[in-house]
C-alpha cells in the first residue's frame, strides 16, 4: 500500500511540475495586463475576440494540458470568450499525441494521429464559434475585462508588485490542483484499470457517454487510459474521441479554482460534456477514424 501511495504522490508531483510554467506565465501575463495595459488590451480583445475560438482550437493541440489551465484562468479574468475556452478544452490533446506517437510503428498509426488531432481541432473550433454566436445573441455579460475582480477574489495583495501577485496566484492554484490530482491518482491506483475496462464491456451501447464521463476526470490519466483502451481494441474510435474531446486535463480544476461562479462552472462542464459526446458520436457514425 505504501508503494502505491508513493507512486501516486510521485506521479502527482511530476504532473504538477509540468504545469507550473504554464500557470506562472499565464498569471504573469494577466498581472501585466492589469498593471500596464488593461485599457489597450480591452480594446484589442474587442476587435479580435471573435476569432478567439479558431486560435484556441489551434493552441489546444499542443500535447500538454497546460494550455487548458491557462485558458481557464484567462476566462476567469474575462480575457477570452466562453467559446474560446470551450474550443481550447475540446482541442486539448493532453497525453494523446505522445501515446499515439509511441505506437506509430506503421502507416496506419500515423494516419490515426493526424486524423485524431484534426478532429479535435475542427470540433473545438466549430463548437467554439457556435457557442460565441449564441452568447452574442443572448448578450450575456458586459464585454469588459475583469482581471481585477479575479485578483481581489484571490486576495493576492497586488499592490506588492506583479511578481509577488503572480507567485501567490500560481501557488494557490497549483496546490489545489496537486491535491485533487493526488486524490484521483490514488483512486485509479486502488480501483485498477481493469475495472474501468469492464465498464465499457458491460455497457457498450452507451460507450460514448461513459467515455465522456471518464474524460471529465480532471487528470492527465484519463486521456492516457482512453487512448490505451482504444489501441488495445477495448473501445471504439467514437468512444475514445468522446472522452478525449471532453478531457481538458487540469483545465476544469483551474476553472473551478479561479472562476468564482459555481453555477456558471457547472454549466460550462455540462456544455463541454455534451459537445464532446456529440463529437464522439459523429466520429463513430461517420467512420472518420478507424
Amino acid at each position: 500500500m505504501l508503494e502505491t501511495i508513493w507512486g501516486a504522490l510521485l506521479d502527482s508531483l511530476i504532473d504538477g511540475a509540468k504545469l507550473l510554467p504554464f500557470l506562472f506565465l499565464t498569471y504573469l501575463l494577466m498581472e501585466f495586463i492589469e498593471e500596464k495595459a488593461e485599457e489597450k488590451t480591452e480594446h484589442i480583445m474587442k476587435k479580435s475576440g471573435r476569432f478567439g475560438p479558431a486560435l484556441g482550437g489551434l493552441l489546444g493541440i499542443v500535447p500538454q494540458c497546460g494550455f487548458s489551465a491557462a485558458a481557464a484562468s484567462l476566462y476567469a479574468g474575462r480575457i477570452i470568450t466562453l467559446g474560446t475556452l470551450i474550443a481550447v478544452f475540446l482541442s486539448t490533446s493532453d497525453e494523446m499525441i505522445p501515446i499515439l506517437l509511441s505506437e506509430a510503428v506503421n502507416g496506419s498509426s500515423w494516419d490515426i494521429i493526424w486524423r485524431a488531432v484534426l478532429i479535435k481541432v475542427v470540433v473545438g473550433i466549430v463548437f467554439g464559434f457556435v457557442i460565441d454566436f449564441v452568447m452574442n445573441l443572448r448578450k450575456k455579460g458586459d464585454g469588459h475585462l475583469h482581471i481585477h475582480e479575479l485578483c481581489e477574489a484571490e486576495d493576492c495583495h497586488c499592490e506588492k508588485g506583479i511578481l509577488h501577485s503572480t507567485i501567490v496566484h500560481t501557488l494557490k492554484v497549483w496546490i489545489f490542483i496537486f491535491l485533487i490530482t493526488l486524490m484521483l491518482n490514488l483512486v485509479v491506483a486502488f480501483i485498477g484499470e481493469e475495472q474501468i475496462k469492464n465498464l465499457f464491456i458491460s455497457i457498450p451501447i452507451v460507450g460514448e457517454l461513459v467515455a465522456g464521463l471518464i474524460g471529465l476526470i480532471p487528470n492527465c490519466a484519463s486521456s492516457v487510459l482512453l487512448t490505451e483502451l482504444y489501441l488495445e481494441g477495448t473501445i471504439t474510435s467514437g468512444c475514445m474521441m468522446s472522452g478525449l474531446l471532453v478531457a481538458a486535463g487540469v483545465g476544469i480544476l483551474t476553472l473551478c479554482r479561479t472562476n468564482h461562479h459555481a453555477k456558471e462552472n457547472l454549466g460550462i462542464i455540462v456544455l463541454l460534456y455534451i459537445s464532446g459526446v456529440v463529437g464522439g458520436i459523429l466520429v463513430g457514425m461517420t467512420g472518420i477514424l478507424p
